[in-house]
């Protein structure tokens, strides 16, 4: 390919971006690799299918003598590329895994491929350790060095770069690390305090506490002969268990080592928080204010810089200015109750929605001519004098 053969001359560094997200197999312990959390991954997974459902439209918007005429999809390869971005995956799989990168890395890349034309035809998610940016002939490059140790550049203008905490470095979003780690250490701790205490509550059943210093051959010897005489299944003694006053007898429950049930609520809600998200969201729960609140927190944001993103590397200056843009239709409406639903009835005959986007909301299949505005005969426009 002709992107990996490109002769690279003044080269000079820029910054560099280390990937925080790991690939492989085994328990899961912190130690940076987020995605291995079941906290993490509860946390991104809703932000993740929501931001999958988005449909990509490519919109080209003219003036006229009659007015702004709108056109969907008007190029025919640009559709293709928006249905199946390469030969691996659809649109809607490339997009989840690029907001998981987005939201474990505060960085995704796409590369864009153009044909001999300059035409965008193909779009390929970049998974890398490490990102690196250079100037070659006074041009921005990015040299990501790949997961299977490979090692390849590309021209900033062929990459899709979607970020978020974009505050100090100039080109990359902040390293979500520095600010997740305190409280993964905190959870991790606690979790490894569970299994501790899952194993020592199946081992150590009584706890015998003695009053005078014995050795240590002592201490065990007087152990075994309590559980010989009163733990054993062929013991005599009834249940019943008597000690003189050199020892003082307690049975451990599961409970004397289990962490602090409010402190783990209190670890994991910070996670929580620092996803922007909340238990309601992520046990599917929530009602439909709470649904609204969390798109137009989380959702919308990420929308709206795709779309940009998106118009932004496909389209030369001059295309924009004809009017073509790329935009990333999703509803918040599709968890509305019932009766906010069958509110949108009262749109269709005032022209707002046409009867296949409300039925689009119902779960229902189109009809054909649905997508035709109505307007009801009892309205009109009023002229310029006034009169209906």
């Amino acid at each position: 390919m002709g992107l990996f053969n490109k002769k690279q001359k003044n080269v000079s560094s820029e910054a560099i971006y280390k990937m925080i997200t790991d690939v492989g197999n085994g328990f899961y312990a912190w130690n940076g690799k987020l995605y291995y959390s079941d906290i993490v991954r509860s946390c991104i997974k809703p932000r993740t299918k929501a931001l999958g459902k988005m449909v990509a439209k490519h919109i080209r918007e003219t003036i006229t003598e009659e007015g702004k005429h709108i056109e969907s999809n008007p190029v025919t390869y640009i559709r293709m590329m928006l249905e199946e971005p390469n030969e691996y995956m659809s649109f809607q799989m490339m997009i989840e895994k690029v907001s998981n990168q987005l939201a474990l890395n505060n960085n995704a890349f796409i590369l864009i491929l153009r044909d001999a034309f300059e035409h965008p035809v193909g779009l390929y998610p970049i998974m890398c350790s490490s990102v690196e940016a250079k100037y070659v002939n006074n041009e921005l490059y990015l040299r990501f060095y790949l997961q299977n140790g490979k090692i390849k550049m590309f021209a900033y203008k062929d990459i899709i770069h979607l970020r978020d905490d974009f505050t100090n470095n100039e080109l990359f979003g902040d390293d979500p690390t520095q600010a997740l780690s305190p409280v993964m250490n905190v959870v991790n701790t606690i979790d490894q305090g569970i299994v501790h205490a899952i194993k020592n509550s199946a081992v150590i059943r009584w706890l015998l506490k003695f009053t005078t210093s014995m050795r240590p051959e002592d201490l065990k010897k007087n152990a075994q002969e309590f559980a010989d005489n009163y733990l054993a299944m062929s013991s005599s003694s009834a249940g019943v268990a008597a000690v003189d006053s050199k020892a003082d007898i307690q049975q451990v429950s599961t409970s004397d080592f289990v962490p602090n049930a409010e402190q783990t609520d209190r670890s994991t809600k910070r996670v929580y928080e620092f996803f922007g998200t909340n238990e309601k969201i992520i046990n599917s729960t929530f009602n439909e204010n709470e649904w609204v609140a969390y798109y137009e927190n989380v959702i919308e944001p990420i929308a709206t810089q795709m779309s940009n993103e998106f118009t932004r590397k496909l389209f030369t200056r001059k295309e924009r200015a004809f009017g073509n843009k790329i935009i990333f239709e999703t509803s918040n409406l599709t968890y509305a109750s019932m009766s906010t639903k069958l509110q949108l009835v009262t749109m269709v005959d005032r022209g707002i929605m046409t009867p296949n986007e409300v039925r689009y909301y119902f779960n229902l299949e189109p009809i054909d001519g649905g997508d035709v505005a109505l307007l009801r005969k009892d309205t009109g426009k009023l002229k310029e004098g006034g009169d209906e």
